[in-house]
């Protein structure tokens, strides 16, 4: 089945930047509907222009992932305008360096709420209306960090690792309803997210590269995609290393500086 954009409605979270930005104005380019919503209002009005002069169709709808009612209204007026949500992309999402020591409870409850209940809010405002069209596609943006507790990153390696297996879930209940589920694991991007680290970070990509990387992978119906795929390789390997030597090369070893 072939996977035409100019026929899609996407709602994007997160949008205002990073890859969440560099999805919107490649869907633009591609010719969607594409719904924005961030918290910051005046820089989703500046992507919703570049979508627009990108050829797209863009609706800039500010709200807080956090909030299941911010959402559902998010989703209705995307419904009101467009005739509903065809493609959901959950990438809104923040992250934090904290050494477990320096363990801060407020801080690393804002990231798994960010990254975990703005992903159920946004997934539970689309999904009645898709399971009542018997079509549509759930992507989340995950991350690599979901494989294993990275050092320096409880809370982020936490969230998306809960946010992988509550996809894969999805997948298997929404299995004959006739929505596809893609959940996305990148690694480290060109954002203001990693503009910070001190480190050279590994494979690093621009955002534009990985937001046509990610869209592809939707167009393919991926059930999961990890890139770039060295990076993701030696993940992999590492997920099944034995705990004491998986612990002694983690421990030496922070891309989070």
């Amino acid at each position: 089945m072939s996977y035409d954009w100019k026929e899609k409605v996407v709602l994007v979270t997160g949008a205002s930047s990073g890859i969440g930005r560099a999805l919107a104005v490649e869907l633009g380019r591609r010719g969607a509907c594409v719904g924005l919503t961030a918290r910051r209002a005046e820089e989703l009005m500046k992507v919703a222009g570049e979508v627009e002069r990108a050829g797209g169709r863009a609706l800039a709808l500010p709200a807080d992932v956090r909030n299941a009612e911010e959402m559902k209204g998010v989703a209705g007026r995307v419904r009101e305008t467009w005739g509903g949500t065809d493609v959901l992309i959950a990438n809104a999402g923040m992250s934090t360096t904290t050494f477990g020591a320096q363990l801060e409870a407020g801080e690393a409850g804002d990231v798994i709420s960010i990254n975990v209940i703005g992903v159920v809010n946004s997934v539970a405002a689309v999904l009645p209306d898709m399971l009542a069209r018997g079509r549509g596609h759930l992507v989340a943006i995950s991350s690599l960090a979901a494989y294993r507790g990275l050092p320096k990153s409880g809370a982020y390696s936490a969230s998306k690792a809960a946010v992988s297996t509550f996809f894969e879930s999805l997948r298997v209940d929404l299995r004959k309803s006739g929505i596809d589920v893609t959940v996305i694991h990148p690694g480290f991007i060109r954002t203001p997210m990693t503009a910070s680290r001190k480190r050279k970070l590994p494979f690093l990509l621009e955002a534009d590269d990985a937001a046509c990387r990610i869209l592809r992978a939707v167009e393919r119906r991926a059930r999961s995609y990890a890139f770039p795929w060295q990076l993701a390789s030696l993940v992999r390997l590492m997920k099944h290393l034995p705990n004491a030597v998986y612990d002694r090369l983690a421990s030496n070893t922070s891309f989070r500086d």
